[in-house]
């Protein structure tokens, strides 16, 4: 549920009655038209009733979670849990405290939806006009539990039920209850109190089967159906146009100081116009800040003769994001070292790339893309006197090329930019590649201006290629293929500021 805002004494609004009964009158009726069921609710329909086959006969409870206090009594912009998103098909900032609720039927066959929530407040209420937080005067209209009904197929109910709705039935001789238990603490607790009450219990044992709620929910999105393949492509297709205005604006960047933030915003603005938002705080590293894997600071300045990356991803209002990285030459041309190591995780990114196809493990991916990794760091000499490539590549007594690479190749993409983080390791690290997965492909070389074990003219260099790739039948799509990727090509788009040949 929502965090609790303190209420300041002196911003009291009028409560006479006189004024009240003036508030409720003299509007024009609501509309009662209502909406039809969207695409995004069809597919979400498909997977409740895949969680239901692995769960019957138990209730299950997929909280959409609450607002966050960002400081006082601002919140920050609502976000819902990936899970909740997947299983009811709300996006953007729909809806807080809202939880659904997968009821096991009589029959034993499958599980009734029903989603808890807020609805529109009638005008003769307090809220309609004092409740700043979910009042139509302060943030506008909500849905009604008809309209809510209508656009996502399934049954709606005031929130007030829901903790009613949770105990029903609940105990040793009942049903058991799971819960998504990061998405809403209030909620976890309020299903623990049930369970302890019902004398089940609410312990170890409890915290296991809710955790195997979560992991299952994770690894269901491992594979993506088509509506969310194209969502994704979506959100790609913004972000290439993102980059292309970043780099059309380099020039700015370097005239205004502070060329980082520059570089933020542009890419800010083109993302809450395309989509939602960003899907992750932007990486806008010029300079040796591009040594720094997750710079979000974006503080620094922008120069000409500096390398740029830009790790950054549009969200679209379903929510699933893009996660793609460019490195470019702020002055249009790369330095000879600059081009020496671009090449070298280019050569990286193209055998990432060349691994992702069905029946390959996700693990494979990554081994492709270190070995030339390493190879070209023992080839500069920059690996400990006597060490083989061989030796470097074992697990246990080598590594030290990730001295200069310390991530991982790949990761899943979804509703989570580093998605179904919850699946169990046999089946995302060693599970195999199989059609409609979606994952980044975006190997690095880490030059610190401060790393004595390197050559000067290669400290406070930094690059990353990543780019965002579907397996199919046979083998994989490149989402961001649209993108410059080679130096030549990279090289020219800047000098054609954003224009792509």
């Amino acid at each position: 549920m929502s965090e609790k805002q303190h209420k300041a004494e002196h911003r009291n609004r009028p409560t006479g009655e006189a004024f009240m009964a003036f508030m409720r009158e003299g509007w024009a009726p609501r509309s009662g038209e209502l909406p039809e069921l969207t695409d995004a609710a069809r597919y979400a329909a498909v997977r409740r009733q895949a969680l239901s086959a692995t769960f019957p006969g138990e209730r299950l409870v997929v909280p959409a979670g609450g607002l966050k206090i960002r400081s006082n009594d601002t919140d920050y912009v609502f976000r819902p849990h990936s899970a909740f998103a997947h299983l009811t098909g709300l996006g953007a900032d729909r809806e807080p405290d809202a939880v659904l609720v997968l009821d096991p039927l009589p029959s034993g066959d499958g599980h009734e939806a029903t989603l808890y929530f807020l609805p529109l407040a009638d005008r003769d209420s307090e809220e309609f006009f004092a409740d700043s937080r979910s009042g139509e005067f302060w943030v506008g209209s909500r849905p009604t539990l008809a309209s809510a009904a209508a656009e996502l197929g399934l049954s709606t109910r005031h929130l007030s039920e829901l903790p009613d709705a949770v105990a029903k039935d609940v105990g040793p001789s009942g049903l058991a209850v799971r819960v998504v238990r990061d998405a809403d603490r209030e909620v976890a607790a309020t299903v623990d109190r049930v369970r302890e009450q019902s004398g089940l219990s609410s312990g170890e044992q409890a915290q296991e089967a809710d955790l195997g709620l979560a992991r299952t929910l994770s690894t269901m999105r491992l594979v993506k159906d088509g509506w969310e393949v194209a969502q994704m492509q979506e959100a790609v297709d913004a972000t290439a146009t993102a980059f292309d205005a970043v780099v059309e604006h380099l020039p700015e960047a370097v005239r205004r100081g502070r060329g980082e933030r520059w570089v933020e915003g542009v890419f800010g603005l083109h993302a809450r116009h395309a989509g939602n938002g960003v899907g992750y705080d932007s990486i806008c590293a010029a300079g040796d800040h591009a040594t720094t894997l997750h710079w979000i600071r974006n503080t620094g300045e922008v120069r000409d003769g500096d390398l740029l990356l830009l790790d950054a991803g549009v969200e679209t209002d379903a929510l699933y994001t893009a996660d793609v990285t460019r490195t470019v030459p702020v002055s249009g041309r790369f330095t000879e070292p600059q081009r020496r190591v671009y090449e070298a995780v280019l050569e990286a990114q193209e055998a990432g790339l060349a691994a992702v196809r069905p029946g390959n493990r996700f693990k494979d991916v990554h081994a492709a893309a270190i070995e030339v990794i390493a190879r070209h760091l023992l080839e500069w000499g920059l690996l400990p006197e006597d060490v083989t490539l061989e030796q470097t590549l074992d697990a246990e007594e080598g590594q030290f090329h990730r001295r200069w690479m310390v991530h991982g190749t790949s990761h899943h993409l979804g509703l989570d930019v580093h998605d179904c983080a919850q699946a169990l390791r046999e089946d995302y690290v060693e599970g195999e590649l199989r059609e409609g997965m979606v994952l980044t492909v975006e190997p690095g070389l880490y030059f610190k201006s401060d790393d004595l074990l390197v050559p000067e003219e290669l400290r406070g260099i930094g690059v990353r290629i990543e780019d965002d790739v579907v397996v199919t039948a046979d083998g994989a799509r490149n989402l961001s293929a649209a993108l410059p990727r080679t130096a030549p090509e990279v090289e020219a788009w800047v000098r054609d500021a954003g224009r792509r040949r």
